[in-house]
């Protein structure tokens, strides 16, 4: 078959400011990064490459886990990698579901044949730890815990070192999404006694979407050893990826992996190291009460008390007569700026406004702030 439309040509994107849940605005000093020549995936030059993305990612993560790397593809891939290689069918496991990813654990849980335990909160609420003890008192054979330590689709953080305290007093492993938390605010996996752990490329790392850095420890590492059946996934199999990103010597090829978008990464890696972790918190940190000023001065209110808000993840009510999908509309069409939409149970009913890695800086503030107050007063 031809193509028959004259009209297809290389695709020029429009330049937007990204406000929403990600991904987030891409500093040009990565999008250089990916310009630079394509290697080989095997070539001695890529494979140091490969260390030192490793090693900046266990500074990201405040952890020593050797097998700390990024997983070829999203955050999705991350979360069922942890899935599939910790959670054997019959394991018993407690899923913390307070938003939208919490649930898609719970799916998750399914998939693998484990035997669901479900803790629920209402959306806006952090994951209740006395619900959780509670549901280690009810159930002794659990294996695992699973919970979101910042709920993308709410906004809300829960207390992760209290629920991985709760686990290893039982026994336990656990698994936390950290897609939106890590590079943002503190992510303490060896302090926190985490186990795995899984995040993405494009919200406070401010790189391309396409990647998922996750981290193991050593107990992870023991399970998945001591596993009765094969993993059910081959590609994220971690006995079998583990020869390429963790063998000493010659690696075992495993995967074409993506080349120019880990030239990306190592970038974005670098600059949270220039920058500092405590540093780069405390932007966002800032960056947050500036933008919570503005908003609540146009009488916007908060969907997640302040005690356990994300400062890069800013869910607000949707003002009282405002149209949502035709402001947002009209935000993209007439300023380029996306903010996000709510998801499942607050779809229509809440606005996500991001403030991640690049993302989060005072021009992007006052740009913001202009342009609502632009569409709510059309």
């Amino acid at each position: 078959m031809l193509i028959n439309n004259p009209a297809i040509n290389s695709f020029i994107p429009p330049q937007r400011t990204l406000m929403g849940p990600g991904p987030s605005d891409v500093p040009q000093r990565i999008l250089d990064a990916m310009q630079r020549p394509t290697i080989g995936h095997l070539d001695p030059a890529f494979q140091e490459m490969m260390e030192e993305i490793k090693v900046l990612m266990r500074y990201a993560y405040q952890t020593e886990n050797p097998l700390t790397f990024p997983v070829s593809a999203p955050g999705s891939a991350g979360m069922e990698m942890c899935f599939v290689n910790l959670v054997e069918p019959g394991d018993k496991v407690i899923v913390c579901v307070n938003g939208v990813f919490g649930g898609r654990m719970l799916e998750n849980v399914k998939r693998c044949g484990g035997v669901p335990v479900v803790v629920e909160d209402e959306w806006g609420k952090p994951v209740t730890v006395t619900k959780v003890e509670q549901a280690f008192a009810d159930n002794p054979d659990v294996k695992v815990l699973a919970f979101v330590h910042a709920e993308t689709s709410t906004g809300a953080q829960s207390d992760a070192a209290s629920l991985a305290k709760l686990a290893h007093q039982h026994g336990a492993v656990t698994i936390m999404d950290c897609v939106t938390s890590l590079g943002g605010t503190p992510v303490l996996i060896d302090e926190w006694g985490i186990d795995a752990a899984y995040s993405g490329s494009q919200k406070c790392l401010s790189c391309t979407p396409g990647l998922s850095p996750v981290t193991f420890s050593e107990r992870a590492i023991a399970k998945v050893k001591a596993r009765k059946t094969p993993v059910q996934s081959w590609f994220l199999d971690l006995n079998l990826v583990l020869g390429y990103w963790q063998a000493e010597g010659k690696r075992t090829y495993h995967h074409t992996a993506p080349i120019n978008p880990l030239y990306a990464l190592h970038e974005a890696l670098v600059i949270l190291s220039e920058e500092g972790l405590e540093n780069a918190w405390a932007r966002h940190r800032t960056m947050h009460e500036k933008l919570k000023a503005g908003l609540e001065g146009m009488d916007m209110k908060f969907v997640v008390e302040e005690s356990a808000r994300l400062p890069q993840l800013n869910s607000v009510w949707v003002p009282e007569g405002a149209d949502d999908a035709a402001a947002r509309a009209k935000l993209l069409g007439e300023f380029n700026l996306e903010i996000g939409a709510g998801l499942g149970a607050l779809a229509g009913k809440v606005w996500r406004i991001g403030l991640m890695g690049h993302s989060a800086k005072q021009e992007n503030i006052d740009f913001c702030l202009k342009a609502i107050r632009s569409v709510l007063h059309k």
